[in-house]
C-alpha cells in the first residue's frame, strides 16, 4: 500500500466522499487482507474492513499527520481485527473457511498445490495457537513485511516489545512444529 497524497487526506477529513472513495480503492484491498490474516474467515475480515472504513472515516479529521498514513490504517486495521478475534468464539476460530478455500483453488489440482495447501493450513494451526499480540506482529513481520519500527507504530508499542514478542512467537511456534512434527492438519 502507498501513502495516499495529504490533499486527497485533507479533501476527505473536510468530507469529499469522492476522496474517500480514492482513499478506499488505494487501501481496501490492503486492509482486507490484514484482517483476513488475523481473523482466518472471509466474513470476519470483510466485516472488519467495513468497521476499518468506519472508523477512518469518522476520525480522518484528527489524523494529524503525526504518523505516515500507512502506519495509521495498519494501527486501526489490526486492532480491529484483533478485537473481533477476541470477540469471536472458540468454536468459530477453529471452524476453516471453506468457501474461501474452494473459491481459490483451481478444479484439477496437481499435487504441488495439494501439498502448499496442506502446508497453509498446518502454518494456520500453528499461529492458531499463538495469541493474538505475538500471532499479529509475525503477521505484519513475516507476512506483510514491515520494519520493526513499522509494526511498533502500528500497533503503537515499544520497539522492544515488538522484538520480543516476535521472538517468543518465533519460539513457541517452532516448539509447536517439533512436538508435532508429523501430525496432518
Amino acid at each position: 500500500m502507498n501513502d495516499i497524497a495529504p490533499d486527497i487526506l485533507e479533501r476527505s477529513a473536510a468530507g469529499n466522499l469522492d476522496a474517500f472513495e480514492e482513499i478506499y480503492k488505494a487501501t481496501s484491498s490492503f486492509v482486507y487482507n490484514v484482517a483476513l490474516r488475523v481473523t482466518r474467515n472471509s466474513a470476519n475480515a470483510e466485516e472488519v474492513t467495513q468497521d476499518v472504513f468506519m472508523k477512518i472515516y469518522r476520525n480522518l479529521k484528527s489524523f494529524g499527520f503525526r504518523s505516515s498514513f500507512k502506519t495509521w490504517v495498519y494501527r486501526i486495521t489490526v486492532n480491529t481485527a484483533i478485537n473481533h478475534y477476541r470477540k469471536s468464539g472458540k468454536e468459530e476460530r477453529s471452524r476453516v473457511d471453506y468457501d474461501n478455500v474452494i473459491e481459490t483453488l483451481p478444479d484439477n489440482r496437481p499435487e504441488t498445490a495439494i501439498e502448499q495447501s496442506d502446508s497453509q493450513a498446518r502454518l494456520n494451526a500453528l499461529l492458531d495457537r499463538l495469541s493474538p499480540e505475538h500471532k499479529t506482529c509475525l503477521i505484519l513481520r513475516e507476512i506483510e513485511g514491515l520494519s520493526y519500527a513499522e509494526i511498533a507504530g502500528a500497533l503503537n508499542i515499544p520497539l522492544n516489545t515488538v522484538r520480543t514478542r516476535l521472538k517468543r512467537a518465533r519460539q513457541a511456534l517452532l516448539a509447536e512444529a517439533e512436538r508435532r512434527p508429523d501430525e496432518p492438519v
